[in-house]
C-alpha cells in the first residue's frame, strides 16, 4: 500500500482525535463548599460566585443540589463537570425509580457511585474537575461525606472543599459537637463562610444553607453576611512584615 492510499484512513485518525474533547483545565469555577451533620439532619453552605480565572464573574451560580430523595449535593470546582455529574445522577436517580419497587437509593448510595465515577474518569486521564460534598438522611442514618477529583474519599462529621479545608475545618473542630440545633448550626457554618469571605478572593457575598432532614430538602433563598472590613490587619496587612515595601 502506497503513502496515497494510507491517507483516508490517517485521517480518519486525526480526526477522531481531535474530536474527543475533555476538561484540560477548569474555566469557570466555584470554591469551599461546607457541611456538618447537627441533630436533625445535614446542613451544607456554599455561596453563589463563579470566577473566570481570577475574575468573578458569575454571582447566580446555584452549587447546591438535591439528589433523589434522601441527598443532596454541594460541588466546588468547574461548574461545567458538576452539570455533567448532575446529568449522570439525574439518570441513577430516574433509573431507581423506574423499579417502583419502594426502594430509594440513600446518602451512602450515591456517594459510593460518585467515588466510582471520579475515579474512573481520573483513570482515563479525563477527570472531572470538582470536589463534591454529599450528605444525606435515610431510615433516621445521618450521612456526610466528600470526594475529590481523584475519588479520594471519606465521611465525617463535617467536612469541607478547597478553601474550606484550611479556613473551615479548624472552626469546625472546635465548635462543632453532635447535638448542634438547626439555628446553631446555621450560625457555625455563617462563621465558617465569614471567614472564607474575607480570606478567599474567589468567595462572594451571597450564599444559600441547604438542610435535609427526614422530612426532606430545603435549600435556602440566597442572602448576604453582615461583615466588617475595619480591621487593622485588612487597612494595612503588610504592616511589621520584614522586607516589604
Amino acid at each position: 500500500m502506497n503513502v496515497s492510499d494510507s491517507t483516508p484512513a490517517m485521517n480518519n485518525l486525526m480526526g477522531s482525535e481531535a474530536d474527543s474533547q475533555r476538561t484540560l483545565y477548569p474555566y469557570v469555577t466555584g470554591t469551599s463548599v461546607v457541611g456538618i451533620k447537627y441533630k436533625d439532619g445535614i446542613l451544607l453552605a456554599a455561596d453563589m460566585g463563579g470566577s473566570y480565572g481570577s475574575t468573578l464573574r458569575y454571582k447566580t451560580v446555584e452549587r447546591l443540589k438535591s439528589v433523589g430523595k434522601h441527598s443532596i449535593i454541594g460541588a466546588s470546582g468547574e461548574i461545567s463537570d458538576f452539570q455533567e455529574i448532575m446529568r449522570n445522577l439525574d439518570d441513577l436517580i430516574l433509573y431507581d425509580n423506574m423499579w417502583d419497587d419502594g426502594n430509594s437509593f440513600g446518602p451512602k448510595e450515591v456517594h459510593n457511585y460518585l467515588t466510582r465515577m471520579m475515579y474512573n474518569r481520573r483513570n482515563k486521564f479525563n477527570p472531572l474537575w470538582n470536589s463534591l460534598v454529599l450528605g444525606g438522611v435515610k431510615n433516621g442514618q445521618k450521612y456526610l461525606g466528600t470526594v475529590s477529583m481523584i475519588g479520594v474519599h471519606y465521611e465525617d462529621n463535617h467536612v469541607a472543599t478547597g478553601f474550606g479545608n484550611h479556613l473551615a475545618r479548624p472552626l469546625l473542630r472546635d465548635e462543632w459537637h453532635e447535638n448542634l440545633t438547626f439555628e446553631e448550626g446555621v450560625k457555625l457554618l455563617e462563621k465558617c463562610m465569614r471567614v472564607l469571605l474575607y480570606r478567599d478572593r474567589s468567595a462572594v457575598n451571597k450564599l444559600q444553607i441547604a438542610k435535609i432532614t427526614e422530612e426532606g430538602v430545603t435549600i435556602s433563598q440566597p442572602y448576604a453576611l453582615k461583615t466588617f472590613w475595619g480591621f487593622s490587619a485588612f487597612k494595612n496587612p503588610t504592616a511589621g512584615a520584614e522586607g516589604s515595601w
